[in-house]
């Protein structure tokens, strides 16, 4: 698979990662370890190199999964974590404080059985620490030697500017997808400004731009789409009609629905990595797939034109979640 660089500081990865987060949490009961195992190190095989996990994820577990699988091969590969809420609990507030973060380093180098996370984000902009310490924070553990880069995921322009302007930022990670095309208007030109990578999350639409979620679809009652306004019934009915171009595209580049949503993001800049998450080794292999996928400029054209008249119904996120982004 072709490489990209995240940043001007040299982080190179595979053209598309993986998204881990899936595997042990948000999504319904987690995936049987082995299994776990077995699908990161697939994705390795057929060339990505780049895993994204966190604390919250699981919580814990997700980093341990992720550790045990890719230690054949550790150095070969990117390991991403997140750090920024208290007890790694998404449903309690955010803690950026430098004590935490130092403590949360040292814990996932323990849980993905490591001497150093080669991404740290801080996974939310927390209002009650200056971004500042926060960049300083992760600045020190640079250069200890614990940490490799630093990474925002969610933030807005300015946080972006301040963590910068303290410690260089090697990418954001953020939700973007021919779904949700928000960053488009600030968060991707200042990114280009100040040369930082860009690392999709939700790449996929959380699975509705594959084709494979309807009107008719239910979810696991641990499936945290359940609460998401965008995954109503009727918002789900509202939006088939972006799947059915999705389709009608795909089939003419002889694709998947998938593999032009991702074909669509990595055309969009060079220093666009998107993670999109599986369970299936099916899935897998389309996903990474759509690396190959080339789409010329008369491609692009059309899918804006298909798209333009479309307006997806719903919110992406329930109103106390959407508090804790675009800071």
């Amino acid at each position: 698979m072709q490489k990209r660089k995240l940043g001007n500081g040299g982080l190179e990865v595979s053209a598309i990662g993986l998204g881990c987060m899936g595997l042990s949490f948000g999504y319904g009961p987690a995936t049987e370890k082995a299994a776990g195992i077995q699908l990161i190190r697939a994705a390795y095989e057929q060339g990505v190199t780049f895993f994204d996990t966190a604390e919250c994820y699981g919580p814990f577990v997700n980093e341990e999964l992720v550790g045990e699988a890719v230690a054949p091969f550790r150095d070969h590969v990117v390991i991403a974590s997140k750090f920024g809420f208290q007890d790694g609990d998404t449903k309690k507030p955010t803690d950026s404080r430098p004590e935490n973060i130092r403590a949360v380093a040292d814990a996932s180098l323990k849980r993905l059985k490591t001497d150093r996370i080669d991404l740290f984000y801080q996974h939310r902009v927390d209002p009650n620490v200056p971004i500042e310490d926060v960049a300083g924070t992760v600045k020190d553990l640079i250069r200890e030697g614990k940490v490799k880069h630093f990474g925002l995921s969610e933030a807005g322009e300015l946080s972006i500017r301040r963590a910068h302007a303290v410690q260089p930022v090697a990418a954001l990670q953020s939700e973007y997808s021919l779904w949700w095309r928000e960053p488009e208007h600030k968060v991707l030109p200042t990114l280009e400004e100040l040369g930082i990578g860009f690392v999709p999350f939700s790449p996929l639409g959380k699975g509705f731009l594959t084709g494979a979620i309807d009107a008719d679809t239910t979810f696991d009652a641990t499936d945290f789409r359940n609460l998401v306004p965008r995954f109503s019934e009727e918002n789900r009915k509202a939006n088939a009609g972006l799947v059915e171009v999705l389709g009608r595209l795909a089939d003419s580049k002889g694709a998947t629905r998938a593999q032009i949503a991702l074909a669509w993001l990595l055309a969009q800049k060079p220093w666009i990595v998107p993670i999109p998450g599986t369970t299936k080794l099916h899935r897998l292999q389309e996903n990474v797939g759509a690396a190959a996928l080339e789409l010329s400029a008369d491609d692009l054209s059309a899918i804006e034109a298909a798209l333009r008249p479309i307006e997806v119904a719903g919110d992406r996120y329930p109103a106390q979640w959407q508090q804790r982004v675009d800071r």
